[in-house]
């Protein structure tokens, strides 16, 4: 197993230990899981980035990467969802857009064609998580109505494009 996939597989242990610790009720136990949120995050980063410069791109990388990036991100949004904090119909926009590409992509493998993650999702993806560390670092009302916003247009704008981008990987004649 390379160094890639082995962080992989550390951010995936990693989503548990995040919740155990929000759900466990000792002081600052909302800090030391943000730190386990952080120190995950940070994993998706280098892991991408040893994968491509070290030449570690691998099957179960490609698949278990991106699954695990959207566990984590949605095991905090459920504790903010539980605490009040983040609207369910929120959330709901995020996972309809991760089904939603997710269909898409293995629409277009099935065709022969990869569909590569585009620039807006990373950006989806990193003002996510950076967000998310918001949301925990500044308790506040308005903090978390500005972070749902951009949350919600960054994760809308990217599923859009991905299907404006990729229109023709869908047999629209058919309907």
């Amino acid at each position: 197993m390379n160094t890639a996939n082995k962080l992989t597989l550390t951010r995936v242990v990693m989503i548990p230990l995040f919740l155990v610790i929000l759900y466990w009720d000792f002081p600052f136990h909302q800090y030391v899981a943000l730190a386990v949120f952080v120190l995950a995050s940070v994993t998706d980063f280098v892991d991408g980035y040893i994968a491509r410069h070290y030449d570690q791109v691998t099957d179960f990388g490609k698949f278990m990467d991106p699954l695990a990036d959207k566990v984590l991100v949605m095991a905090a949004m459920l504790w903010f969802v539980e605490a009040g904090r983040f609207p369910a119909w929120a959330l709901l926009i995020v996972i309809v857009r991760e089904f939603a590409v997710t269909a898409l992509r293995l629409v277009a493998v099935e065709g022969g064609r990869v569909i590569a993650a585009a620039w807006s999702g990373k950006v989806k993806t990193a003002s996510t998580m950076v967000g998310i560390c918001v949301m925990f670092l500044f308790p506040h009302q308005v903090v978390d109505i500005v972070v749902v916003a951009v949350i919600v247009l960054t994760t809308v704008y990217s599923g859009v494009e991905y299907f404006v981008k990729n229109k023709d990987v869908m047999d629209w004649k058919d309907l």
